[in-house]
């Protein structure tokens, strides 16, 4: 069986609700993280847990770019197109979402789109791959959906993520949303949020 041709989801409906409940999860609680079922067959270095997201968010009409590690392998790319339907777009602007495999390689958020004040929707939604949650530079969290303040983990992320984020936060309600995602969990970092560097 090639990969193109590997399956997907074993119950396609059953594991996109429950991914997609997961998703919606981690959005209203930023910085939590929720476990999700991953896809054994997703052609590396395209995560189970990306991949899982894939299937349940992406289709014919969510233009999808994939950074330069994801790119560099077609399978990527034929696997996604051939379980979503969704077009691999060459303008990162264009995209609806963005996979993104290497933290060295992540642009600046403003390479994609951020919406706009009467349309903030049309943003770039971010699905940026990690080791894990257990460890990692720690990041302050405050906002919507977090009582009080939280301390967030991640790793890989560049060196200047924080600051990344805060200026994101800072064009609300415009800004591009953050899914961090590893083999068998999400965690997210919508716009909204208020991110600093622990100590900072």
């Amino acid at each position: 069986m090639t990969a193109t041709a590997a399956p997907g989801f074993a119950d396609p409906v059953l594991s996109a609700q429950s991914v997609f409940r997961a998703i919606m999860d981690a959005t209203a609680r930023p910085g939590s993280i929720q476990s999700i079922e991953g896809v054994a067959s997703a052609p590396p270095p395209l995560s189970a847990g990306a991949a899982a997201i894939a299937l349940t968010l992406l289709d014919q009409d969510t233009p999808v770019w994939l950074d330069a590690c994801l790119a560099a392998v077609p399978e990527c790319g034929d696997w996604l197109r051939f379980h979503t339907g969704a077009p691999i777009a060459a303008d990162a602007s264009r995209s609806a979402f963005a996979f993104v495999g290497s933290a060295a390689q992540l642009p600046q958020f403003d390479t994609f789109s951020l919406g706009t004040p009467e349309y903030p929707d049309r943003s770039t939604t971010l699905v940026f791959q990690v080791d894990g949650f257990s460890v990692g530079p720690p990041l302050a969290l405050s906002g919507p959906g977090i009582r009080g303040r939280q301390v967030f983990r991640a790793a890989p992320l560049p060196a200047d993520f924080a600051e990344r984020l805060a200026a994101n936060r800072a064009q609300f309600p415009c800004g591009v949303d953050v899914l961090l995602v590893c083999s068998n969990a999400v965690a997210a970092l919508p716009r909204s949020v208020h991110v600093i560097a622990e100590g900072g």
